[in-house]
């Protein structure tokens, strides 16, 4: 009976074990994600947020130029960046009449723009010039370059950049960022936008454009032809690995890079914090998907759904690689950020830590993201760094 009542409660346990069995749902594996380790991280001011207007040239310039203040002691700054963009403003508008109104009037640019301004006109704090003279809480300057457009035709067909052509103008900047105070007072002291540069203790002379593409000579200086570069400013040119030792030897000596290039990639996304170059023809993709269509149209920017969950494969990207791309104008001039770090995924792979001027409400990274080497190797138009940033050997081949 004993051993009856034992054989029982087994069968019915191992029935009981069964029936949970067939009854549960096989748990779906959640997808590893990125997983960052640090390599290097420098010091930079809050991210701010462009919001409604094409200034990222500025914002990417003025966060870098504020760590530059950080690491030279300077302590912390908030630079105006629309003190620059309105004097930007009226550079491009004597600009596009003398060349007859077929110049770049919108707004964007590059940082040698800003640096043209520090030395022309000077800088302001942003408590002492906020560029929003309009009802928002935020930058907006569709209204702006709507007016800008219209008025700078007035001159270019009457022949004649008259004094009173330019108070229209500057009416308009004006009414839009406020007009430009003499003096203004920032901790206690007096300035004008030219002593308040000076106090910074910026030179000028000190930073540093770099490319690479083959179009023209390494180590020689040439232009980079893309419509914000309406100043027609020349670029030191080098090899793509060279770029990469550049960058690299900066950020591992204590100074941050200010970076160019394309961001309409269906590798970069500010949401998912990441920007990677994913050879296709290795990874795999969704069971929908036409494979040949993203292969072969790399001008095609459509998200690729699940390239973002893991790290996978990426393109190994040589200099005639790069050179194709920005020959075919899937390359482009799009974005300007503030690379401030490295660090590496699980794989080892390298990745750039990027300050974004998006805001903090975008993504769930605090406006960051981090761009894969392979990313970087491809869509960078240009860089700016400090002259002492740069590898002895490299500086002496570029004669600097």
């Amino acid at each position: 009976m004993k051993k009856t009542i034992i054989t029982l409660i087994a069968a019915l346990f191992a029935l009981t074990s069964l029936h949970s069995q067939k009854g549960a749902k096989k748990a779906e594996p959640k997808p590893e994600g990125y997983i960052f380790s640090t390599v290097v991280s420098l010091p930079a001011t809050p991210v701010k947020n462009q919001s409604a207007t094409g200034t990222c040239w500025c914002f990417a310039t003025t966060s870098f130029m504020e760590s530059e203040l950080l690491r030279m002691g300077k302590g912390e700054y908030d630079l105006s960046e629309m003190f620059v963009v309105r004097k930007t403003y009226e550079n491009r508008i004597l600009d596009n009449y003398l060349r007859m109104g077929k110049g770049n009037l919108g707004p964007g640019s590059l940082s040698p723009s800003w640096l043209r301004v520090f030395m022309e006109d000077g800088l302001m704090p942003e408590e002492a010039y906020s560029g929003i003279s309009y009802n928002s809480p935020t930058h907006n300057h569709r209204e702006l370059q709507s007016y800008i457009n219209a008025v700078t035709t007035v001159p270019v067909s009457m022949k004649n950049l008259s004094k009173e052509s330019n108070e229209v103008t500057g009416a308009i900047l004006d009414i839009y960022l406020g007009e430009v105070p003499g003096t203004f007072t920032y901790k206690g002291a007096t300035y004008t936008p030219k002593t308040f540069a000076a106090s910074l203790g910026l030179n000028i002379d000190d930073y540093v454009h770099i490319t690479s593409f083959s179009h023209f000579p390494f180590y020689t200086e040439g232009l980079i032809e893309v419509p914000d570069n309406w100043e027609m400013n020349r670029f030191h040119n080098v090899p793509l690995d060279e770029l990469i030792m550049v960058m690299d030897h900066a950020l591992k000596n204590g100074y941050t890079v200010n970076w160019d290039g394309d961001v309409s990639e269906r590798g970069f996304s500010h949401a998912n914090g990441v920007a990677i170059n994913p050879d296709l023809a290795k990874i795999e993709l969704p069971a929908n998907t036409d494979r040949a269509r993203f292969e072969n149209n790399p001008a095609d920017r459509t998200p690729i759904e699940g390239i973002f969950e893991k790290p996978g494969p990426e393109v190994n990207v040589t200099q005639e690689i790069r050179q194709k791309g920005y020959e075919t104008f899937v390359t482009t001039d799009d974005h300007l950020m503030h690379l401030t770090g490295i660090v590496t995924d699980q794989n080892g792979t390298k990745y750039y830590i990027t300050k974004n001027s998006w805001g903090t409400d975008r993504s769930t990274h605090g406006g960051y993201l981090n761009m894969s080497e392979s990313f970087v190797r491809a869509k960078t138009i240009f860089i700016m760094v400090h002259k002492d940033a740069i590898p002895a050997d490299i500086k002496a081949k570029l004669g600097i």
